[in-house]
């Protein structure tokens, strides 16, 4: 681990999220290669992908907008979740997996947002 993002537990858990979500829509049908499984594909790699962008940059509001998105993205999760639930892409326990994990990630997002946004120096 050389970036200083990698040590942080909200990357480390947005990049198993992501994983989880690519794991479960490969066995999504193939005619939704370019729409739900594209879409919840982008969302969820957006989460790790904005955390350590944002990281990267120099002011702390920058790196606090950048969560914002990641979180905006955790969001966006969840109505692909609930769609691929009602058209019995996947099952019931792995939507509650998910739907929870999604609001931990939320919780821990806004958790490092709070830390940035309270620390003056």
């Amino acid at each position: 681990m050389g970036f200083s993002f990698e040590k942080l537990s909200v990357y480390k858990r947005a990049v198993d999220f992501a994983g989880k979500i690519y794991k479960i829509t490969k066995d999504f049908p193939a005619n939704e290669i370019y729409g739900i499984t594209s879409q919840i594909r982008r969302a969820s790699i957006s989460v790790p992908s904005n955390i350590a962008e944002g990281s990267g940059r120099y002011h702390k509001k920058d790196f606090v907008q950048f969560l914002r998105i990641a979180r905006s993205s955790i969001y966006e999760c969840i109505p692909l979740l609930e769609i691929a639930l009602k058209e019995n892409y996947i099952k019931k326990s792995i939507f509650d997996e998910l739907t929870t994990e999604c609001n931990e990630l939320s919780m821990m997002v806004n958790g490092l947002i709070r830390s940035l946004k309270a620390d003056k120096s």
